[in-house]
């Protein structure tokens, strides 16, 4: 018994060590990172410009130059084609545009990532709260555009040719058929990703003038210190109850 206590530490130790979204005591740890993802930069910093619909971040981006250039122009982006049942329009792409822009370059997606295991990525956003003014914007210019499914995460595309198809069975409707309302669609199609969120709680700008500062910042921020403070408590309720374990355990050796 007397290699039990030290085992059970060692144990409790590598399972908080594992995750570094655990090991975040301080406001930096959540406003100067990026997601870890296989395009991101792994500290949001200034570029000399970025393309197009991605330029509000080139101050201060999780993304490279060449990545918002590539965004813009391949026709998918990790295997994945928004046009799955046929060609956006102009408009409604746009839109998606920016949302990929924000996915890729934002540095205020730290208070909300969590681990995620796939090939091209080990964190994801999960709940951030986007300004339901954006969101109400972004589906009405999509909502007559056609998909066959609505979770574009987790739905069970068919990947076998190397890009996304629909799964048999599954007919292409139109956006305003297959998620119903606004809400609906930006929570859902990404696997909730987004929180849509009234405007006068924070919230996230999707998109946001490049010549004004990125409004996102105080968001992030307002979260990060909840968080830290949320963890204090837990913290010190989590020393008690180890204490007193360890305590427990003290007497049986």
């Amino acid at each position: 018994m007397e290699g039990f206590p030290v085992l059970l530490f060692t144990a409790c130790m590598l399972l908080v060590s594992g995750n570094r979204l655990n090991d975040r005591t301080q406001l930096s740890d959540f406003l100067d990172t990026c997601m870890d993802a296989q395009s991101h930069k792994s500290k949001p910093g200034p570029e000399d410009s970025l393309h197009a619909e991605c330029t509000p971040w080139k101050n201060r981006a999780c993304c490279h130059k060449k990545t918002t250039e590539e965004l813009h122009q391949n026709a998918t982006w990790y295997k994945f084609t928004w046009g799955h049942c046929e060609p956006l329009s102009d408009m409604c792409k746009r839109y998606f545009v920016r949302d990929l822009c924000f996915y890729e370059c934002s540095p205020n997606v730290g208070p909300w990532l969590v681990q995620e295991s796939r090939t091209w990525r080990k964190e994801r956003m999960y709940h951030a709260p986007l300004c339901e003014t954006d969101c109400n914007t972004w589906y009405n210019e999509c909502k007559n555009e056609k998909t066959c499914l609505d979770n574009w995460s987790n739905g069970g595309f068919n990947f076998s040719s190397g890009v996304n198809t629909c799964p048999t069975g599954k007919p292409c409707k139109p956006f305003h058929e297959i998620f119903g309302n606004a809400t609906n669609f930006c929570e859902t199609i990404w696997d909730g990703s987004w929180k849509v969120t009234p405007d006068d709680k924070p919230c996230m700008k999707m998109w946001f003038d490049a010549t004004k500062e990125n409004p996102n910042d105080a968001v992030a921020k307002q979260r990060a210190m909840e968080i830290l403070q949320i963890s204090g408590v837990t913290n010190l309720a989590s020393s008690f109850v180890f204490i007193i374990f360890a305590v427990l355990i003290a007497t049986l050796v």
